[in-house]
């Protein structure tokens, strides 16, 4: 199955910051509101459903440099389950 990016944001942030985003989402979710994410003129909005799949992956990178460790947080859905519509990264 193809896999076609829909929206994509990368910066370094203080781990505060980063707890706050999260915290954007969740509140959205929590309320189940669709949540909205922008960066510069890019954003994109998703709507989940109530009972999405959540998936966490924790992963650690080897190679040619120094490794890299990652955590991942999913939710996905199918697409007819919840809507999706088409800088600084911003939850709205």
């Amino acid at each position: 199955m193809a896999e076609t990016v829909l929206f994509e944001s990368e910066s370094a942030r203080s781990r505060s910051e980063i707890a706050a985003a999260l915290r954007d989402v969740a509140d959205k979710l929590d309320g189940g509101d669709p949540v909205t994410f922008a960066a510069g003129d890019e954003n994109v909005t998703v709507d989940p459903p109530a009972s999405p799949t959540f998936e966490i992956k924790v992963e650690r990178e080897t190679g040619s440099g120094p490794d890299e460790m990652s955590f991942e947080l999913e939710v996905e859905w199918d697409k007819g389950d919840g809507a999706d519509a088409d800088g600084d990264l911003r939850i709205e």
